[in-house]
Parts: structure tokens; C-alpha cells; sequence
């Protein structure tokens, strides 16, 4: 229960989520440390915590769903997903959770795509999933959708911005109950929630983070498929692109992505060819939170110098993307303290701490 309102409270993303464990050791330990975190970080009022009923009214939607709730600290949780830095605190499921425990590749594109991309894209499900892989894609139009269809068969997961019941769009309802019935649901929000735009960069992280591999088959420059690529190269998994006509628009994207050394997908062994070659997730030694000493509501602010260290970080902080050993070198202060103090500003609502260990000036 401590762990969802964790995870739900105000100003707590993933990566101040895994700090806070990290420091305080459980999610009840760092929900007491919250609001004096919140005035060391220099906010005047107590970032809102859901209350338990409000928590159990989570837990109630879904089973009134019928989805389960996996944290991030159960052996349920997807591996792949658990060795990103930082996972999702929790996931809830709808379906065949077992496709989660099982081997996966993304294939995502244009919504507006080509009916030669989605029986591209359709083709390439089937051959990876009789190879044994699972397709993860994010159940919207077009290509994504041609993915779903393609692999229903043989093991699909759809992950979506909203919360695992959210049918977007409308078109998609009988995609929704086939998936639901024969293939597997995530969603980070809660049973309910309907997706805002600001869902759809986490929906594309969970989708990079739980594959091995990312395929784009239509894509313009500015797509969210791209994005998504460019998450899975920061997480270390595989970009593939399917080249496309440059008098199309929409392959724009994939041929961009081939420039900047994706590999060249004609067909699903292009694809198996490289997946065989990649260690098992299993294997992987997965991430672990940052190492920082327990702590107490009441510990002194950290210092470097005498100066106190809000003041130091608030004048090297930017809206560019700061990596935060960058930050430490530059305060003269350890990384953990200067990780600690960052939590505290972003739960002040100064700072966002982001995947891959940086920090942004809000």
C-alpha cells in the first residue's frame, strides 16, 4: 500500500522513486521523510500524498478489472524493465502475465501508415513470434496495431499511456478484448486514467525498456516512434529501421535511423539475425539504485565548502539536461549527497530528475 502512494505521490518520478528507497529503505520510511524532504528542497507546503483509502480505491479499480499490480520489487516484474536506470516504480496487467517473463522485441511506426507497412509490420510479427519472440507495441494505429495483429497468435504485449482498461483509440476495442484475452495489458497509470500527452514519453520508455530490440517500420521525422528508438539506444537495446521511399514522408524516420547506423530490416531474420546474438536478460546483471547512506528527516542539510549545497546546485543547474556526476565534480561534493539534494528539490517541484542519471532546471 506504502509502495503505491509512494509511487503516486506529488513530484516522485521514477529515478527520485528509486533514490528514496534507496535512502530511506522502504516506501513507509520515505513517505514519513517526505514533507521535511520537501522543505529542505525549499517548498513551503507538503507535496500531496494519496491517502490509503485513496490508494485502495487504485487497487479496487483494478480488480474490478480484473488486473493485477506488479512493483517493481517483486520477482513478477519484468526483468528487462527492472535493470533500467530507473524502472517504473509499478505496472499494472491486464491478460497473460507469463508473455512478461518471456523474451521481447518492439516493432512501433506511423499511425498513418501505408497499407504496405502494416502488412509489412503484420508479416514481421508473425515471423517473430513463430521464432518465439514476444511483440510489444503501443496498440495505436496503423503500424502498431498491424504488430498486435500479426503476433496475437503467438504472444503480443500492448503498453499503453493510459491506464490498462483506456480503449484509445475507440476503433481499437475489439484489438483491446483479443489482447486481453490472448496476449497481455501494462500500463504505469491507474485502472481508469485516460492518456494525456505528457503519458506517451513513458509509455515509449516502458515499450524501449522491455525489449531487446526496437523496429521501426514507418516513421516521420517528428514521431514518437523515434523517440522511442532514441530511448532504446540510451537503454542499450537494439535499433532496427525498414527503409522506405524518399518520396514518402513517412520514411523519413526509418531512413534517418539507417544513417545513423540502425540496422537494415527486409524481413524477420534480418531482425533474428542480430537478436541471436544477444546474452539473455536473464544473465544480465541488472542496475541497482544508487548506493547513499540511510537517513532521517532531521539530518542536516548537506554542505560543500560551507556553502550550503541547494544554493551551490541551484546556480549550476539549467534546463539543459545536466548529468549529475557532472554537477558533483563541479559542487565539490560527493554524488550522494549531491543525488539526495537534488531529490529534495524535485520534490519541491525545482527539479526533474531523469533517466540516465541527469538533472533538469524546471
Amino acid at each position: 500500500m506504502d509502495w503505491l502512494r509512494l509511487a503516486r505521490a506529488e513530484s516522485v518520478g521514477p529515478v527520485t522513486f528509486a533514490h528514496l528507497i534507496a535512502r530511506y529503505g522502504s516506501a513507509s520510511e520515505a513517505l514519513r521523510a517526505l514533507p521535511a524532504l520537501a522543505r529542505r528542497g525549499g517548498r513551503s507546503m507538503t507535496p500531496r500524498i494519496p491517502s490509503v483509502a485513496e490508494a485502495q480505491a487504485e487497487l479496487d479499480a483494478g480488480a474490478m478489472t480484473d488486473a493485477r499490480l506488479i512493483t517493481a520489487c517483486e520477482d513478477s516484474f519484468p526483468a528487462a524493465l527492472k535493470a533500467l536506470d530507473a524502472p517504473p516504480p509499478l505496472l499494472w496487467t491486464l491478460g497473460d502475465t507469463t508473455l512478461l517473463a518471456r523474451e521481447m522485441v518492439a516493432v512501433v511506426g506511423a499511425r498513418v501508415a501505408s497499407a504496405a507497412g502494416r502488412r509489412f509490420a503484420r508479416d514481421l510479427a508473425v515471423g517473430l513470434g513463430e521464432a518465439g519472440w514476444v511483440v510489444v507495441s503501443g496498440m495505436a494505429r496503423g503500424i502498431d496495431s498491424a504488430a498486435h495483429e500479426g503476433a496475437l497468435p503467438t504472444g503480443t504485449v500492448a503498453v499503453l499511456a493510459g491506464g490498462v482498461d483506456d480503449v484509445y483509440p475507440p476503433e481499437n476495442a475489439g484489438l483491446h478484448g483479443a489482447l486481453r484475452q490472448s496476449g497481455c495489458i501494462v500500463s504505469e497509470r491507474p485502472p481508469g486514467a485516460g492518456a494525456k500527452a505528457a503519458d506517451f514519453p513513458r509509455r515509449n520508455r516502458i515499450i524501449s525498456g522491455l525489449s531487446r530490440g526496437v523496429v521501426v517500420v514507418e516513421a516521420e521525422l517528428r514521431s514518437g516512434s523515434l523517440i522511442t528508438a532514441r530511448l532504446a539506444g540510451e537503454q542499450g537495446r537494439e535499433v532496427f529501421a525498414v527503409p522506405g521511399s524518399p518520396l514518402d514522408p513517412r520514411a523519413r524516420g526509418a531512413n534517418d535511423l539507417l544513417r545513423q547506423g540502425a540496422t537494415l530490416v527486409e524481413g524477420p531474420e534480418d531482425v533474428l539475425r542480430v537478436l541471436a546474438a544477444l546474452p539473455g536478460v536473464a544473465e544480465d546483471e541488472p542496475s541497482r539504485p544508487v548506493d547513499v547512506p540511510r537517513a532521517t528527516p532531521d539530518d542536516p542539510a548537506p554542505s560543500a565548502g560551507g556553502e550550503p549545497l541547494h544554493a551551490i546546485l541551484d546556480a549550476l543547474l539549467s534546463p539543459t539536461p545536466t548529468p549529475i556526476n557532472v554537477l558533483a565534480r563541479d559542487a565539490g561534493a560527493p554524488v550522494s549527497a549531491v543525488l539526495a539534494t537534488l531529490a529534495e528539490m524535485a520534490l519541491a517541484g525545482r527539479v526533474e530528475l531523469a533517466p540516465g542519471n541527469l538533472a533538469i532546471r524546471l
